[in-house]
């Protein structure tokens, strides 16, 4: 009798817990969500790509390929549903703040345009207010609304830096990318250790040079 009584208690005492810790987990589900008409369209395309590449689509390892290629490519282009412009008036404050806001080593993640290989880094990215600020978090958003997409390095710094500028409308504002790009890393030239650098200013960073090299002390940091 004794024997069975602390197994009762126990358990009577433990499965409050685990109904908690259940409903807890429950709280929050991540659910990727594709298109199934395009998902489908893409598989078709890189079945016919694996053939041309003298694979065999039927065989074990590649029969489930195409379909998850077709989702990781809308995964990483997924910028192009989205509005960096929505998420920056998403939230917008008054503050009497008129001094440099840095959000800096926000990785990056991108596809190179001409071959669609990836190139990956860090973003550094400031502002000066001019009355008007946005949720931190939004910045990162807003780079990889732009990054999510096929860029070129060149022009991804310059889309950050306006779209700042034209929703915000601040003092001013500074783009730098540090990035490795697989395109010059694994195929053509093949500089594994290459890092391409691209900045982007307006207002106050551009006119001012020890504004400028304030923001430049304070992100003073490489890609390694």
């Amino acid at each position: 009798m004794a024997g069975d009584f602390f197994p009762a208690i126990f358990l009577y005492l433990c499965f409050p817990i685990v109904t908690i810790r259940k409903s807890l987990f429950m709280a929050y589900t991540k659910i990727e969500q594709f298109d199934p008409e395009t998902t489908q369209k893409l598989a078709e395309h890189y079945y016919e790509i694996l053939k041309l590449l003298g694979e065999d689509p039927q065989r074990e390892g590649l029969l489930k390929t195409p379909e998850r290629v077709a989702k990781a490519m809308q995964f990483l282009t997924q910028g192009y549903s989205m509005d960096p412009v929505a998420i920056l008036k998403s939230a917008i404050f008054q503050e009497d703040y008129h001094q440099i806001v840095l959000v800096k080593d926000i990785e990056i993640y991108s596809m190179c345009e001409h071959h669609m290989l990836p190139f990956y880094g860090k973003a550094h990215v400031a502002y000066i207010p001019n009355g008007t600020i946005t949720g931190l978090s939004k910045i990162p958003r807003v780079v990889d609304a732009f990054a999510r997409r096929l860029q070129v390095q060149e022009r991804l710094t310059i889309q950050i830096r306006d779209c700042i500028q034209e929703t915000l409308n601040p003092l001013g504002v500074a783009v730098v990318i540090e990035a490795a790009h697989m395109c010059m890393q694994i195929r053509g030239v093949q500089k594994q250790n290459s890092v391409t650098t691209t900045s982007a200013f307006t207002g106050a960073f551009l006119k001012d040079i020890r504004t400028r090299e304030e923001f430049m002390r304070l992100i003073g940091v490489s890609l390694h």
